[in-house]
């Protein structure tokens, strides 16, 4: 069961450092999740700040609300259930031009593994659901398994798993339908796909893919960031955190695009990307977890941290 002080949020030190929230700021946690990063930020906008904390799982801003409430009457805290990708909507529903921070940290959150029922992680024997949000998503990974045909599970689990066995794995699901729990599919997967080296469990990329596809956390993954930037005041600052190549992929274009550097392919004749230099990247390179931190927090070891910070307008 998740608690809210067993939750440890990733590359804190860094975030806060890249972020540099100030009193009177006003600070947006676009994935608040269980408010991790947020607690640590609301005490550095003290007094008169304003922290806002988007989430699209409802039971996360339970969580997240509770442990804000320390803060109210010092700062202004509002949660928003919504997605992401609808953060120019929420600050326009609040009559915000613009604000001095933002913070993603991309992917699932340790809650959503942790909760057995949710169907996130074959660590548990659960229905294959892995909504983040019920309300809005309406197909499961069970959908997903047991109705795509073959061709569509390879493609899903080859390009959003990056899994080499894409194709056994398919053939291996279709054989054996209906799948309905997490740990009959790590089974079957882990048959089909034969023994690895390393210690990552062999059905770990198929349920990534999955995962994606249910919550659609690539769809207009860019096109949000970019968006995020220009919801920037001059000098306000971007941090994302991405957990896997195809996340960090659409982070580093969305920053490198909007730093001025064309992201068309080498062969275009002339640029059609609409690079624009709207942005100063405070990180070339993406920043990872340094070794203490993933002995502390292992689920921390595939983070990759990038920041940007908004230029005045020429």
């Amino acid at each position: 069961m998740m608690t809210m002080n067993s939750h440890t949020p990733v590359m804190v030190r860094e975030v806060l450092q890249l972020l540099r929230p100030q009193p009177g700021e006003v600070f947006v946690d676009a994935t608040v999740g269980l408010g991790g990063h947020s607690v640590e930020i609301a005490p550095r906008l003290i007094p008169g700040g304003w922290l806002i904390g988007i989430d699209r799982d409802p039971r996360a801003l339970e969580v997240a609300g509770r442990r804000l409430e320390q803060f109210s009457g010092a700062i202004r805290v509002t949660l928003v259930h919504a997605d992401f990708r609808e953060l120019p909507q929420v600050l326009s529903a609040r009559g915000l031009e613009g604000v001095d921070g933002i913070l993603y940290d991309l992917g699932v959150s340790s809650m959503q593994l942790d909760s057995a029922e949710r169907g996130f992680s074959f660590r548990f024997d659960a229905p294959l659901d892995m909504r983040m949000d019920p309300s809005r998503e309406s197909i499961t990974a069970a959908d997903i398994v047991n109705r795509w045909s073959e061709v569509d599970l390879r493609r899903l689990i080859q390009e959003y798993g990056e899994e080499p066995a894409a194709a056994r794995i398919a053939r291996a699901i279709v054989q054996n339908r209906p799948i309905l729990s997490t740990q009959q599919l790590a089974a079957l997967v882990a048959k089909a796909v034969g023994r690895r080296g390393g210690h990552i469990h062999p059905a770990t990329r198929t349920f990534q893919a999955l995962r994606i596809a249910v919550n659609r956390e690539l769809e207009g993954l860019q096109e949000a960031i970019e968006q995020a930037i220009r919801c920037l005041l001059p000098g306000g600052r971007i941090v994302v955190l991405s957990y896997h190549s195809l996340e960090a992929r659409a982070v580093k274009r969305a920053f490198q695009r909007l730093s001025g550097k064309c992201i068309c392919p080498p062969y275009t004749p002339e640029c059609r990307c609409g690079a624009e230099r709207m942005v100063h990247l405070l990180t070339p390179h993406a920043l990872k977890p340094d070794a203490e931190e993933i002995a502390l927090n292992p689920r921390s070891r595939s983070a990759q941290c990038r920041a940007a910070e908004r230029l005045a307008a020429s």
